[in-house]
């Protein structure tokens, strides 16, 4: 049987709700609702537990309602399903039965088919909705992706924010079109074969908004994360609040068809509790998923490349599916840009390169579709002070370069929205918070963080909106040269991932050689039936790499090709393989 979500507004049989909040800290509770303008208030029976809860009859969907604490202090839900006013306004009433799903014969994607696009619903287009999202699927299919990982959309303050200030974490934000906009959105992503990935943010909350404090011992000030609080997992009263994030992770597989969670900064979450609230929450989702009868995965974001997350429970491990593995991009990112300050200091140089190909850390028994790898990501373009893309920093050649090693690497990869067709325009950080002084408080944190850096120039303000505005992207370059030469490169490399099964992450034994000197790395692919053969030129002059192993090969893809942009300079003959500067190529081994 299903999960069901037992906690907030429940729709029952015969047109009744039943309301039903954790509130320990409150000796009372009532349900203050509103009938068109007529205001009612109804209390509701406290167990010891410090559950609340109580039923009312005749309350159709779409009623708002908020929690009236002992007399005096009115909250909205901390299970609210949406809140079309805010963080600060009242909650929703919402039939989750209510939407015409189509998405029947959908099974979910297991994690090596999966190919990621990251997206910011409030940049990704014009409009920044979920419906004018949905008018993009379509694109994103013919380039080739199999999935879609949206940035959090749990309500935060006002309308321009990267999500991780969440402050409702069951309700979609308003803004964006809400409850209904987000299924439609899932819904037809279905319907083009891709599958949706939702980052979602259990190590805090966003600071405005945030009422839980007045309800329970959400938090504990022994475990604090560079954002806040973190959640309470093992003091008292930590059930409910495990239940409350296992629940949400539920809750969005079961009612909006999310085929996986991407957990934001998951091991900043501190756990000391026989059983890792990562573990808890993998299983629940997995079981969940079991029980519909669809694929659902757990990613998470760890900074430290360690393979324990992925583990099973049987191994010590949490059960994760996967995790980012941030490594891959810096030692990429720093070959080819040169830079070297901040966390690039530990990179730099080819070597790093193919250390990264083969793991950060050792990892033999944790095979290669455990990690989720990228040379653009919210973080890593965002995080810088001008917010500047990779387009914006080299060359096309080089842009070129970083998607080949990155689409034929032995990883799930994932691209960064715009990333696709060389998006030149900026993706700042962004907010639209109500306090000057929190508004203040994010600037001197944005400041302090780029001192490490070495960054110079002026802050870009994260409360304007030409901040956010600037960070739009230009769909008008997707078909200009020399963009529409790079969007074909990555659609062809996206074709060669579905087509080849020694590129399929996990599949096939991987060999790399690093050549410092000439500046070449390779990767070796090799299956039971194919063997391929990247080689990945990050030198500044043409090289040549000899082919061993008494085998011939043919060349299948070069990323200076004339129909990507470039010049048709690599050449293959029986004994070596001629790459231009910055290029990579493809070869399939024959037998002699």
């Amino acid at each position: 049987m299903k999960r069901i979500l037992e906690r907030g507004a429940t729709l029952r049989a015969g047109g009744s709700v039943e309301f039903s909040v954790w509130a320990p800290l409150a000796a009372t509770v009532e349900v203050q609702l509103w009938r068109g303008e007529k205001q009612e208030a109804h209390h509701l029976e406290r167990s010891p537990d410090g559950l609340h809860r109580g039923e009312v009859r005749h309350i159709p969907a779409g009623t708002d309602y908020v929690y009236r604490l002992d007399g005096r202090r009115e909250r909205p839900d901390p299970v609210s399903r949406w809140r079309p006013q805010g963080v600060h306004g009242p909650s929703r009433v919402v039939d989750p039965d209510a939407f015409a799903w189509s998405d029947g014969a959908w099974r979910g994607l297991a994690v090596p088919e999966l190919a990621i696009y990251e997206l910011h619903v409030g940049t990704f287009t014009p409009a920044g909705t979920f419906d004018s999202a949905t008018e993009r699927l379509p694109y994103l299919r013919e380039l080739g992706v199999s999935a879609v990982e949206i940035m959090p959309v749990a309500e935060f303050p006002g309308g321009r924010n990267w999500g991780y200030d969440g402050a409702s974490l069951y309700a979609p934000q308003s803004t964006y079109g809400g409850p209904h906009g987000l299924k439609r959105l899932v819904d037809a992503a279905h319907g083009e074969g891709l599958a949706v990935l939702l980052d979602v943010v259990y190590n805090h909350l966003g600071p405005e908004g945030n009422y839980l404090h007045d309800f329970g011992p959400y938090f504990s000030e022994r475990y604090r994360t560079l954002w806040g609080e973190g959640f309470n997992l093992e003091g008292p009263g930590s059930d409910e609040v495990r239940r409350y994030l296992v629940d949400n992770a539920v809750y969005w597989t079961t009612e909006y068809h999310i085929d996986g969670l991407r957990l934001d900064a998951a091991d900043r979450i501190i756990d000391l509790s026989p059983s890792h609230i990562l573990e808890e929450l993998a299983g629940a989702v997995h079981r969940q998923g079991e029980t519909l009868d669809r694929r659902t995965v757990v990613i998470g974001e760890i900074d430290g490349n360690d393979p324990r997350y992925v583990r099973p429970p049987e191994l010590g491990g949490h059960g994760l599916d996967a995790q980012w593995a941030d490594d891959f991009h810096h030692a990429v990112h720093s070959v080819l840009t040169g830079e070297q300050t901040g966390y690039y200091r530990d990179f730099g140089g080819i070597d790093a390169v193919g250390k990264a190909l083969r793991h950060g850390r050792p990892a033999r028994d944790v095979p290669a579709d455990r990690f989720v790898v990228c040379v653009q990501n919210h973080d890593q373009v965002g995080n810088r002070l001008g917010g500047e893309r990779l387009a914006a920093l080299v060359e096309p050649e080089a842009v070129r370069l970083a998607a080949a090693i990155l689409l034929l690497s032995p990883y799930v990869p994932l691209l960064f929205m715009g990333e696709e067709y060389g998006e030149v325009t900026p993706f700042l950080y962004f907010v639209s918070h109500g306090d000057p002084a929190l508004v203040e408080a994010v600037r001197e944190g944005r400041r302090r963080e780029f001192a490490a850096f070495e960054w110079t120039g002026e802050l870009p303000a994260p409360q304007s909106e030409a901040t956010f505005e600037f960070s739009r992207l230009d769909w008008a370059l997707a078909d200009s040269p020399p963009h529409a030469g790079i969007r074909s490169l990555y659609r062809d490399l996206l074709r060669l991932r579905r087509a080849e099964p020694a590129l399929r992450p996990g599949s096939a034994e991987a060999g790399v050689r690093v050549n410092q000197s000439a500046g070449w790395v390779s990767l070796d692919l090799t299956t039971e039936s194919s063997a391929l053969r990247g080689v990945f030129n990050f030198a500044s002059a043409p090289c040549r790499v000899p082919l061993e192993g008494g085998k011939s090969a043919a060349l299948i893809f070069s990323s200076d090709a004339a129909i990507y942009g470039g010049r048709d300079g690599a050449g293959i003959s029986p004994r070596e393989v001629l790459l231009p500067p910055l290029s990579a190529v493809l070869l399939r081994a024959h037998p002699v």
